[in-house]
């Protein structure tokens, strides 16, 4: 009888155990799908930041790529309109030189008739010729304020520009 009893141990011993890998079995198996949907979702999100990375990327690359033509463009622009500047200049250098040549030999000519009357005409032809020294002055500092202005105003064009450009390349 001790060996039935041993028998029927044994076999509820085994069917115990045999009840107990199954349902290890299944939690196993349970474990492996939840394993297999996280390496899933993670290789889904990986892939979705990578893509809006690349996205983001492509985006700044093609600001920046606008940002340096417009920049380009824009100090091409100023460099090319240098020379209308300097022609303006210099044609108000020589309108200036041409000036002072004429009071030159107004003053000579001054000088000549306050000789004639010289007593009266003497002071007259200083204040002439003061007022035409005056005149040369006056000229050469407009064309030089002009020439000053003009490359301002350029400058503030470019300025303006290149303020564009920075805001077009920090829009969103």
């Amino acid at each position: 009888m001790l060996d039935k009893i041993k028998a029927y141990g044994f076999q509820a011993a085994a069917l115990v155990l045999g009840v107990l890998l199954l349902v290890q079995t299944a939690r196993f198996h349970v474990e492996q799908l939840e394993h297999e949907k996280l390496k899933t979702s993670i290789v889904q999100a990986v892939k979705a930041q990578a893509t809006a990375t690349l996205k983001g990327e492509r985006l700044t690359a093609g600001k920046e790529a606008a940002h340096a033509q417009q920049t380009q463009e824009n100090s091409d622009e100023f460099t090319t309109s240098q020379p209308v500047r300097d022609a303006v200049h210099r044609v108000d250098l020589a309108r200036a030189e041409r000036v002072r040549i004429d009071a030159e030999r107004r003053a000579a000519t001054y000088r000549a008739q306050a000789e004639g009357n010289a007593a009266a005409c003497s002071n007259l032809a200083d204040r002439l010729a003061a007022f035409d020294r005056q005149l040369v002055e006056g000229v050469a500092v407009v064309g030089a304020l002009r020439a000053d202005l003009t490359r301002r105003d350029a400058e503030v064009v470019l300025l303006r520009k290149q303020v564009d450009v920075e805001r077009a390349l920090l829009a969103p």
